[in-house]
């Protein structure tokens, strides 16, 4: 199966705009493009029981991220908040650009 492009990157700031996590901000710490989902920073926590590995692990129940889908977060621009991203040609390189305002992403 062939990964799919997507506007988002690894460390972009985004909203999450459905789900029990609306309105809520983090940074992109992981992208799945063939399942098209996305890990957020400090989003979408589920409690998970991890096993003790070693002597000085600590084992019991953790919480980490879960992955969202990447339909339900938005890039967010300085300006004017989660926006949708566009395309410019800056000479021979493309650069993400904000589309209400035109600012570089």
């Amino acid at each position: 199966m062939a990964s799919t492009k997507y506007k988002l990157r690894k460390e972009d700031l985004v909203q999450v705009i459905a789900g029990k996590d609306k309105g809520k901000q983090g940074k992109v710490l992981k992208i799945d493009r063939e399942n098209g989902r996305v890990i957020v920073a400090g989003v979408n926590m589920v409690k998970k029981a991890m096993k003790k590995k070693n002597q000085q692990d600590r084992g019991g129940i953790t919480e980490i991220e879960a992955p969202l889908s990447i339909s339900n977060v938005m890039i967010v621009c300085k300006k004017c908040g989660p926006v949708r991203v566009g395309y410019k040609l800056d000479g021979d390189t493309k650069k993400r650009v904000c589309r209400k305002c035109g600012e570089v992403l």
